[in-house]
């Protein structure tokens, strides 16, 4: 599946090639204030598989609830965020900011996570796992998807 996005002024448009290795909705504090929204989504891919078409981007880091720091991947120009590398990855995943995409509602999340700290006006998909905190990759993800998950934390550790 190939998918294009791009940042609100229209500068920064990138390409993925490969369905999500998995999709988080995730209301956990830290997502709130970093978004300034009730909650991010966003879809995990190997870094291999998204394209910068155009634009120029910028990095700013910011805490986890690991206490590791993730880079935000902004536009330049208009500063919208346009995918973070977190650090289990590292710079070998990519999280998609979902609202990103041209096609946001071929998009749908695996699971609602950190729902412990979600905004008791936001409501939760029908159909969506739904965990406290977070989950086990194996309790969910299809085999396909959770073997390339276990391949790419594997590389990101042999990275050290």
């Amino acid at each position: 599946m190939a998918m294009e996005g791009g940042c609100a002024c229209g500068a920064v448009r990138y390409r993925i090639d490969v369905d999500p290795i998995f999709v988080n909705n995730c209301h956990c504090g830290l997502c709130q204030r970093q978004s300034g929204a009730a909650s991010a989504v966003n879809a995990f891919v190997e870094v291999e598989h998204l394209h910068l078409l155009s634009g120029t981007l910028s990095e700013h880091e910011v805490p986890t609830g690991s206490g590791k720091a993730q880079a935000i991947v902004r536009c330049a120009a208009c500063g919208t965020a346009v995918w973070s590398h977190y650090p289990r990855l590292g710079r070998l995943g990519a999280a998609i900011r979902v609202g990103t995409l041209d096609d946001r509602a071929a998009i749908r999340p695996d699971a609602a996570i950190f729902v412990a700290d979600r905004m008791g006006w936001t409501g939760l998909p029908d159909g969506v796992p739904v965990f406290e905190t977070s989950y086990k990759p194996a309790d969910i993800l299809p085999p396909d998807r959770l073997g390339r998950l276990m391949a790419l934390v594997a590389r990101a550790e042999q990275q050290g």
